[in-house]
């Protein structure tokens, strides 16, 4: 069984920055496939980033390319988002997710989900 438990989460103003964390329980961090997800009030839960279990492949929503980076310690059994230039659309529920397969983590199918950590981009 996995836990993950999301945190950083927080009030920022438009060109802001954010890191948030994802913190995995358990013994098998290094085989899961992790990815960040967001939705926003009344919209569908969208993929933001995802890295594969070894901290090389990446992926990530063209509306984030070049502000966010997705990154992961496993000293730490802890996934990172970064997010830079912050825009007020990027105001929603992030939600960490982790899975052993790629396509389920990518799809939204994963196995293990966080509870969510709100962001909020306003000045």
């Amino acid at each position: 069984q996995v836990q993950l438990v999301e945190s950083g989460g927080g009030l920022v103003q438009p060109g802001g920055s954010l890191r948030l964390s994802c913190a995995a329980s358990g013994s098998i961090f290094s085989r899961l496939v992790m990815g960040w997800y967001r939705q926003a009030p009344g919209k569908q839960r969208e993929l933001v980033a995802a890295i594969g279990s070894g901290g090389v492949t990446t992926n990530y929503a063209d509306s984030v390319k070049g502000r966010f980076t997705i990154s992961r310690d496993y000293a730490k059994n802890t996934v990172y988002l970064q997010m830079k230039n912050l825009k007020p659309e990027a105001t929603a529920a992030y939600y960490c997710n982790a899975d052993l397969s790629w396509r389920s983590v990518v799809t939204g199918a994963a196995t293990y989900w966080g509870q969510g950590t709100q962001v909020t981009v306003s000045s």
